[in-house]
């Protein structure tokens, strides 16, 4: 019986248009409408995931930030889990000392150094989660999003240290090079402060405080819920869902996930692209209906 439903947004329930296809859109109300509670669990920010859903009629409680934020369905924050400003200093640190580009994600939104760098970033995340989409193509659907989203620039990151008023949720690394350049970067934090490092993309490593995990965060909103871990479905297609695909009992991997979440999922579904979390929801509908 599955009486909970998590899903990731990227190269997940978003197709390679950015957009949930009327197959899974239909599907979540299905589930919706038959008592099932659906959750998304993504590590983007409340801004730029909710209006997401909405354009398609989906009403639904937000974990965000991988967990630093949840939010209710009338985007009314439930849980913060901010890193503390003596880490954020060490990881800002070593990725400086490793000249990698990297931005902030605080309360108020997103904070960059560079318009440029953010649009070439978002474009190889694009190109990477929908690999069949031309790189020109993502540039200018990272182009058109950068509008959308609640971005500030600053010229130097430091100002955000210095203001205690400022909470910050996540700083997310980039590279080109993949994660044979972030990853000695990410074990040289791990040694030096306790923080959850995970991926979305293999061009970027997202470091979260330590408690702010999709699996955590999920467990607790079940735990609300009165509703035990074995009637929890979660589905994901990157290192990011991890914990989530780990903590719920049914869990699914897309056809295009990370190899290593198709190890940890115990059901596979179809791509992104061929409403495979819809198709992943009608399945487990027909068992509860059983």
């Amino acid at each position: 019986m599955i009486s909970i439903i998590a899903s990731d947004m990227d190269g997940t329930l978003l197709n390679e248009k950015m957009e949930v296809s009327e197959g899974n859109a239909a599907a979540i109300k299905q589930a919706q409408s038959e008592g099932v509670h659906f959750v998304i669990a993504t590590g983007r920010q409340l801004s730029e995931a909710k209006p997401l859903i909405e354009k398609f009629g989906i009403q639904a409680p937000m974990i965000t930030l991988n967990g630093a934020a949840v939010y209710d369905v009338d985007g009314k924050a439930l849980d913060m889990v901010p890193l503390h400003r003596a880490s954020v200093t060490q990881i800002m640190r070593e990725l400086n000392l490793a000249h990698l580009y990297y931005e902030i994600v605080t309360i108020d939104g997103v904070i960059s150094n560079s318009r440029a760098m953010h649009i070439q970033n978002l474009a190889d995340l694009l190109s990477n989660l929908n690999p069949d989409t031309p790189f020109k193509l993502a540039v200018s659907l990272a182009s058109a999003r950068v509008e959308l989203m609640d971005i500030t620039y600053v010229d130097d990151y430091q100002e955000l240290i210095d203001d205690k008023n400022v909470r910050i949720l996540k700083i997310i690394a980039f590279s080109n090079d993949g994660q044979d350049e972030l990853q000695p970067v990410a074990d040289k934090i791990n040694q030096k402060v306790d923080v959850a490092i995970t991926s979305s993309s293999r061009s970027n490593i997202e470091i979260n405080n330590v408690r702010a995990q999709k699996g955590i965060a999920l467990q607790h909103y079940a735990d609300e819920l009165n509703i035990p871990m074995s009637q929890v479905m979660a589905i994901g297609d990157n290192l990011n869902d991890a914990s989530m695909l780990k903590i719920a009992d049914t869990s699914y991997a897309m056809e295009n996930a990370h190899t290593e979440i198709k190890k940890i999922a115990n059901h596979l579904t179809v791509s992104n692209n061929e409403d495979g979390v819809g198709k992943a929801i009608l399945e487990q509908l027909k068992t509860n209906r059983q």
